[in-house]
């Protein structure tokens, strides 16, 4: 590993990774190639996963700022490699062993590693991540025999990062029906959500509920709350979400998941046209907690804050 090299590293891990991924921070913290580890903490395993991914997929561009690298644990570490790999310019692995990584990186150019919290011991999660930082893309490896790879492996390992990274892209001109969420919609009929001025929704099942909502850029969603716990998708857009029971605010693009237990009352801005997909745990119903100048109020006092 060349000496000037440096990484910042985001980790994260659901609750049966918390104790590795606690082990492999400290361990990354005290290794001499690391400038910064950033550690997100606990969540569901695709949320903590899709929270690294995020970081790693649209890293530092400044010239001097050190290599953006990734760390998720899971029970398996399956759950989160599969979820990490749905974001651009991310390339996701499940290592069990120090070797798994040098081939890894040597193959794949891995940039985040994943790990099993209910397989890997501590000692041996180092022994991997140490093998993960110091293998450039390229080298020879265990699946070379350790011998350098010959001139027509290496014309490809040239090339293939830059294709991969431009698939997102190219599926960008694919048509709807290539998304099996996204063709729901064609054809659809919205039907307008009466008392959430610029949204509309199209029900495409009942009990428990999924549906296909929309709102127009500006509109707002005042404080309400459901007998149903909700999960949603974001499938194109921008909002935010003020969860008012826990005191707690996301902010939400393009593919992101959140979930919303049943009680808690929560208001929302739409700051670009979004669609998402929504799925209740039973019926849909809503129950409405202020009237919507009075979330207007609230959601300006909020931005106001957060932007001094």
């Amino acid at each position: 590993m060349a000496a000037d090299r440096r990484f910042k590293i985001f980790a994260a891990a659901d609750g049966f990774g918390q104790p590795l991924k606690d082990a492999v921070v400290a361990h990354l913290r005290a290794h001499p190639a690391v400038a910064e580890v950033v550690d997100l903490g606990v969540d569901k395993y695709y949320a903590a996963a899709a929270a690294v991914a995020r970081h790693v997929s649209s890293p530092d561009s400044a010239p001097d700022a050190p290599e953006v690298r990734g760390v998720v644990v899971c029970g398996t570490g399956a759950g989160v490699c599969i979820f990490a790999n749905k974001y651009p310019r991310v390339y996701a692995t499940h290592c069990a062993s120090p070797a798994d990584a040098v081939n890894t990186r040597s193959i794949n150019a891995c940039n985040v590693l994943a790990l099993s919290g209910s397989a890997t011991p501590p000692d041996a999660a180092a022994a991997i991540a140490d093998a993960w930082l110091a293998t450039p893309f390229r080298a020879p490896c265990p699946a070379s025999g350790d011998a350098p790879w010959p001139e027509d492996i290496q014309r490809f390992f040239d090339t293939a990062p830059d294709e991969m990274a431009a698939i997102p892209e190219a599926a960008k001109g694919a048509p709807d029906s290539a998304c099996a969420i996204c063709c729901l919609k064609s054809g659809m009929e919205f039907e307008p959500v009466g008392i959430m001025p610029g949204g509309e929704m199209r029900i495409v099942r009942e009990s428990p509920t999924s549906a296909y909502v929309r709102f127009k850029a500006g509109s707002v969603e005042p404080a309400h709350h459901h007998t149903f716990g909700h999960d949603l998708v974001v499938i194109k857009g921008k909002k935010k979400v003020w969860n008012v029971t826990k005191k707690e605010s996301y902010d939400l693009v393009d593919g992101d998941f959140l979930f919303t237990p049943a009680g808690d009352v929560h208001r929302v801005k739409y700051f670009e046209d979004t669609e998402f997909f929504i799925r209740w745990d039973g019926h849909w119903d809503i129950f409405l907690d202020e009237d919507l100048d009075t979330a207007h109020t609230a959601i300006d006092a909020e931005l106001a804050a957060a932007s001094k």
